[in-house]
Formats: C-alpha cells, sequence, structure tokens
C-alpha cells in the first residue's frame, strides 16, 4: 500500500487586495512605481487591474504543478483562507484533477499577513485506501513560556509570552486504508530581517526557527510519549532555511559554474543531528536538492532547499529504495539550472513572472506496511 504526498508553497494565494503599498513604497509593487500616481482613489484602481491581470495566468501555473505532483495529500503554505482554499480548488485545480481534493483543513494561524498552513485530501490513495482524517489539531496558541524554549537570544526579538509559531504546526492524525500515520504541516519564520551589526538576516532569525523546529520536536515526543522508534510521522512544509545550498557563479552571457557548500549552521539540524527525522530530498544528487532560486543580482545567487518531508526513522527505513521527486516547471526563466535539469516551463510562464510559485513542489510515494 502506497501513498503519495507533497508539499507546496503556493506564494500568497489571496482573496485581499493589498493598498497599503500607497504610504509604503516598500509594499508598493515595482510596475506601479514607473508611474506618478498621487491620489490613493487611482492607486487602488491599478493596483486591483494589476492583482487581476496577473492572477489567473499565476493560479493557472499553480494547479498544474499540483496536477503533475499528483499527490494523494498535499500540503500548503502560504493560503489566505477557505474560501481562497475553495475557489482555487474548483475554479482551477478541478480543471486539472476533477475531483481530487474533496477533503480541505485549515485553521488560521498567527502570520501577520494572514497567510496560512493547509492540507487538501483525496478520499482514497491512487491504490484505492481510504484516507481517514481521526482528528486534527492547530498549535498556533503554544507560546515560549509553554514549552520552557525562551532564551537570551530570542530575548532579543521576542517575548516570553509571545506564540512560537509565525503561523502554525497543524496536526493531522490520519489513518491510510487502516494505517495509523501523523502529519505535522509548518511554514517557519522567514528569513527577511535587518542586517545589524554584521549579522545577515538569515542567522539573525534563526533562532526564531529553532524554537519552532524544537517546538514542533516537542510535540511530536510528547504525542508518542517520548517512543518514536517505530512510529509513521512526517514534517512537511516550508522551513525558510536550509543546511546546504549551491552557489550560481556567473553570468548570462559569460555562463554559469556551480558550487556545493554545507552550512555550519541551520535551525533545522535540530531534526537531524540525532536521526530523529531523516530529510529525504538529502537522497537526491547535492546539485539537484534544491527548490528556490535566490537572486540579489549576479554577486549573490544561489539555488537552496526550503521545502522539506521529513520522515521518522520508521518510515524513511520502509522507504529506503524511494526518490522524492521535485516539480520545477512553474519556476521562472530567471531561475539559472544546472546543467542536465532543465526543464520545459508552463504555458506563458515570464522571465520573472507569472509563474507557478517561487517555490517548487516536492513529493514522494511511500510505502506504508
Amino acid at each position: 500500500m502506497s501513498l503519495r504526498l507533497a508539499t507546496f508553497n503556493v506564494e500568497n494565494l489571496m482573496t485581499r487586495f493589498d493598498f497599503t503599498g500607497f504610504r509604503n513604497q516598500l509594499r508598493q509593487d515595482r510596475v506601479i512605481k514607473l508611474f506618478d500616481v498621487r491620489s490613493e482613489g487611482v492607486y487602488q484602481q491599478l493596483e486591483q487591474a494589476r492583482v487581476i491581470s496577473s492572477t489567473d495566468d499565476t493560479r493557472q501555473m499553480t494547479a498544474l504543478a499540483i496536477a503533475d505532483a499528483d499527490a494523494d495529500i498535499l500540503c500548503l503554505q502560504e493560503v489566505d483562507n477557505m474560501e481562497a482554499l475553495q475557489a482555487f480548488e474548483y475554479g482551477y485545480l478541478f480543471r486539472m484533477v476533477g475531483n481530487g481534493y474533496r477533503q480541505k483543513y485549515l485553521v488560521e494561524g498567527n502570520d501577520s499577513r494572514g497567510i496560512d498552513v493547509a492540507v487538501l485530501m483525496r478520499e482514497e490513495t491512487r491504490d484505492g485506501q481510504k484516507i481517514e482524517l481521526r482528528q486534527i489539531k492547530s498549535h498556533a496558541m503554544l507560546t515560549y513560556r509553554d514549552l520552557g524554549l525562551f532564551n537570551d537570544q530570542l530575548a532579543l526579538t521576542n517575548r516570553i509570552d509571545d506564540k512560537i509559531f509565525k503561523r502554525d504546526c497543524l496536526e493531522l492524525d490520519l489513518e491510510i486504508g487502516g494505517v495509523p500515520l501523523s502529519l505535522y504541516v509548518v511554514h517557519f519564520k522567514s528569513m527577511d530581517g535587518p542586517r545589524t551589526e554584521g549579522v545577515d538576516s538569515r542567522l539573525g532569525t534563526m533562532p526564531v526557527r529553532r524554537a519552532e523546529a524544537l517546538a514542533v520536536r516537542r510535540i511530536i515526543e510528547d504525542c508518542f510519549g517520548g517512543h518514536i522508534d517505530d512510529k509513521r510521522f512526517v514534517i512537511c512544509g516550508d522551513m525558510n532555511d536550509y543546511q546546504e545550498r549551491v552557489d550560481v557563479i556567473g553570468r548570462r552571457r559569460t555562463g554559469y559554474r556551480f558550487e556545493h557548500r554545507d552550512e555550519s549552521v541551520s535551525a533545522l539540524d535540530v531534526f537531524s543531528h540525532d536521526g530523529f527525522a531523516e530529510n529525504v530530498v538529502r537522497r537526491r544528487d547535492p546539485l539537484d536538492r534544491w527548490t528556490l532560486y535566490h537572486a540579489r543580482g549576479p554577486e549573490e545567487q544561489w539555488l537552496c532547499q526550503l521545502d522539506y518531508i521529513w520522515l521518522s526513522d520508521a518510515l524513511a527505513r520502509s522507504n529506503a529504495g524511494r526518490l522524492p521527486e521535485i516539480i520545477r516547471y512553474g519556476q521562472p526563466y530567471r531561475t539559472v539550472f544546472p546543467p542536465g535539469q532543465e526543464v520545459e516551463r508552463y504555458p506563458r510562464t515570464g522571465w520573472d513572472r507569472p509563474k507557478a510559485s517561487d517555490h517548487c513542489p516536492v513529493v514522494m510515494t511511500l510505502d506504508l506496511i
């Protein structure tokens, strides 16, 4: 019996317009910056037109990427609300996959922009095994005090009674054909932040992500009473950190070379340092593990993994011969691919946008025995 499981940050699946760019230049889209817009009313009209004109192509590509993942259970990040999820599923995803994802779950979390994690599930696996939800639980209300995770590093930007999860850790207790499976869906704190005192934003925000990872681990250990050796659990989501990256060196005209490098520290060491869970994407070639292309000009560009499927030791052992897939057809043309990895992009893909997302879906077929 097998289950196909995927995670995908769909990048701002929103039902709201953001008009704050009129007063805050940092939130204003680059195309509107080209025009002298002095009236807030005119700005709002232009912003609505811009968003609506680009969204249809974007969401068709998002749906294509999900269809290509062909998952029985799909973990999503950056979903506005259930209404947005239902509208996307009915208006776009249904056209790609039909009546595939009738089970939909979303709990409002802590994100200041209102983006949440969500889960779409088929009623049955491709093998015909029933997918049943026994219990769903949000951990959005957990604080640093609750789990005793507060420390001096966190105190620089947080308070002891702040919520640990900047979005949520959504826990789903499932049965797949009668076989129990615990699923944890997360979207950790972003790497964005002020660059102060010579510390880059990734390192500056890492204590928050490390606390989130510690909290996920504590939740799982408490769930199973500390006895996890034979338990089936999976942690999925956009974790906004990486343990390695591929530096992209060069320019379009002169060509590129790619250098793999390990990071000395990562928030995700919490999961990997003692074998608590396995990042199965590391089973792929070192240059072929990336799920996001980062670039701030030719002097700062790299490929890295931000999107994860972490398997418990029991699941990792029973799936030792399985490899995860990374769906990259929805990447924009600006993304630099290492040799041999180029793919045919979806129709109407742009240089930078439209695109399916800035992230790539990660999907894996799991044997449940």
